[in-house]
């Protein structure tokens, strides 16, 4: 394992913190739309990941040219082959990136979550235009690195939150902006999942023919194989390639309070769960948030829950197992993907939703090609998703630096907690470096 040696932290530090104040405003400064460089107007994209996840965001974006196909696991490339027969294959986004330049205009990134930095990182300076699953990166200062680096260049960003193109969440939006809650100063989210993991598997094995496991491993510590263990779905469960439920789920259901009451970065953070475990992710976490004053809007106490710590009740109602909970001082609303509730239901008996003024998506994928193409914003972009991921991440630094943290966003430092450092960057393998 070997740290990059050539970008020190201080030197991270001077160029983020000048371009703090634009990050916490949430400026969008634009995109170049793509010169395309297909003979029929379509995009060429190239897909980094074919499988699993990464083959529903192959199907979003399947209307352009896919001229390039990326994975790790043969069997999963030649299925998505198959589809897209005139599309070049590659195991190593590295040497795709590499042999396509100059050839496509965008990528699709649907890995695993320690490899959504170096591949995006790689793309974006190659000013192409990005679409990457959630959670955007694997630490806290990727995050920043990339949405820096995406509005330098002017590329069209999205983040994989699918949910935020849906109808149901535009109209809990407008009824928060409308103001019937009153002032919003709790917010409860919660999701039934628990990506927990144990100890280390004892008994490993030579990998199967059609992965390549040191690829798979990418810029994470050299470790054997395991059968059933990491790959394809488990490596939820370890920090080394995921970042359990939270990381998983909380860009999903914290990206609603984030929208709907304009919610940047935190200036604290607190996590409770059970012994922290070198390895692997908990069973259950509870993180308490702080976030201050946007404007008029009054400070913000967000408390997350998963797996085996949600909650019965929240603000006095029973809730189903995973959900969204304003509390105002005028009364309360539970949301979900599809559908919301005003508290006391007595109080809101006769409610009338306002007037919509949140135009519907076109798509979530197809609101990222448009931006491709005309420049035009995404609701998802890196700047937005980025102080989103960001701030879901916090969470497990708190848990597992064992301390509250007062959080200063600026310098991405937990100005109470120097042992926070380790977790709000990391170390990379050479050939793989972020930073």
């Amino acid at each position: 394992m070997q740290k990059n040696s050539n970008f020190s932290r201080r030197e991270f530090l001077k160029t983020t913190t000048a371009g703090a104040a634009a990050i916490s405003a949430g400026v969008w400064t634009g995109v170049t739309p793509a010169a395309s460089k297909s003979a029929n107007g379509k995009l060429n994209i190239a897909c980094i990941g074919t499988a699993n996840r990464a083959a529903a965001d192959v199907d979003g974006v399947k209307g352009e040219n896919i001229v390039a196909l990326v994975d790790v696991d043969s069997n999963y490339l030649d299925r998505a082959s198959a589809s897209f027969p005139n599309a070049r294959l590659y195991a190593d986004y590295r040497e795709m990136l590499e042999s396509e330049e100059g050839k496509i205009d965008a990528v699709v990134i649907g890995t695993t979550d320690h490899h959504h930095a170096p591949a995006t990182i790689r793309a974006i300076r190659k000013g192409l235009h990005v679409y990457c699953e959630k959670p955007l990166t694997h630490t806290v200062q990727e995050a920043r690195i990339i949405a820096e680096e995406a509005k330098k260049q002017g590329v069209a960003t999205q983040l994989g939150t699918q949910i935020h193109a849906g109808d149901n969440y535009r109209r809990v939006v407008e009824i928060v902006e409308s103001g019937v809650l009153g002032d919003i100063g709790e917010v409860h989210v919660w999701v039934g999942k628990g990506w927990g993991g144990g100890d280390l598997p004892t008994e490993t094995q030579a990998p199967p023919k059609n992965l390549n496991w040191d690829l798979w491993l990418g810029a994470a510590p050299e470790r054997p194989y395991a059968a059933g263990r990491y790959h394809p779905a488990q490596w939820r469960r370890w920090w080394q390639f995921g970042q359990g439920t939270l990381g998983d789920m909380a860009c999903h259901y914290m990206d609603l309070p984030f929208w709907a009451l304009k919610l940047r970065h935190p200036t604290h953070c607190e996590a409770e769960g059970p012994e922290v475990h070198p390895e692997a992710c908990p069973h259950g976490l509870t993180v308490r948030y702080k976030f201050p004053k946007r404007g008029d809007l009054v400070p913000v106490n967000l408390t997350w829950y998963d797996g085996n710590m949600i909650p019965k009740k929240v603000a006095g109602e029973r809730v189903p197992g995973s959900g969204v909970m304003f509390v105002g001082s005028e009364g309360s609303m539970f949301a979900n993907y599809g559908s919301y509730k005003l508290f006391p239901k007595e109080k809101f008996a006769d409610f009338t939703p306002p007037k919509q003024s949140i135009p519907n998506s076109i798509g979530h994928h197809a609101e990222w090609i448009k931006a491709c193409k005309d420049g035009s914003p995404t609701t998802c972009n890196f700047d937005y998703s980025g102080a989103l991921t960001e701030s879901v991440l916090l969470g497990n630094v708190s848990f597992r630096a064992k301390k509250a943290l007062d959080w200063d966003a600026a310098s991405l430092k937990a100005t109470n907690c120097p042992e926070a450092d380790q977790y709000i960057t990391k170390e990379y393998r050479a050939g793989w470096e972020v930073v």
